[in-house]
């Protein structure tokens, strides 16, 4: 029985080649079925904003953008992901200027050690793009699934009433 568990943990998963969008760049890979989201867009596209944190979804540290929807890329699957547009942080800042959540942040201190904020900011990122003009209960509603273990969420809040104010012009 042994030597039939010893053969089964020998034979390598077929891989599965996928295609992506990426931050507009287009990417096609070479996949194992189990690879999660997170674990593609950071060690095989090479792009690291993106953190991992719990790998359960509690924390929100890895949420990217995935047709539009915010994920929280631990939880998927690359082969889910498979022809789908995906945006990290990576790709909010555009010819070098930042993206008016990226500077809400920074202007209204929304940060401090680093590690939730592109998963805040992605999380901000959709609640912006349904609901413009939030209130501060929809904001600290629409962050709910984020944790920041440094803040205490009320600079965080304000980034995103921030980055609401400017993109309304």
């Amino acid at each position: 029985m042994k030597e039939r568990d010893a053969q089964k943990e020998a034979i390598p998963l077929a891989k599965k080649v996928i295609h992506t969008t990426i931050n507009g760049e287009a990417h096609t890979h070479e996949v194992e079925p189990r690879m999660l989201l997170v674990h593609y867009i950071r060690e095989v596209v090479g792009l690291t904003g993106s953190h991992v944190g719990c790998e359960t979804s509690l924390c929100g540290a890895c949420t990217v953008s995935v047709n539009g929807q915010a994920v929280k890329s631990c939880t998927m699957l690359a082969v889910q992901a498979d022809g789908a547009e995906i945006t990290t942080i990576e790709g909010l800042a555009q010819n070098g200027d930042l993206h008016p959540i990226q500077e809400g942040f920074w202007e209204r201190h929304g940060l401090q050690c680093g590690f939730c904020t592109p998963g805040m900011i992605m999380a901000a990122h959709q609640l912006l793009a349904r609901n413009s003009n939030p209130s501060e209960e929809e904001i600290r509603h629409g962050l709910e699934g984020n944790l920041c273990r440094c803040t205490g969420y009320q600079h965080i809040v304000e980034a995103v009433q921030y980055a609401a104010e400017k993109m309304q012009g």
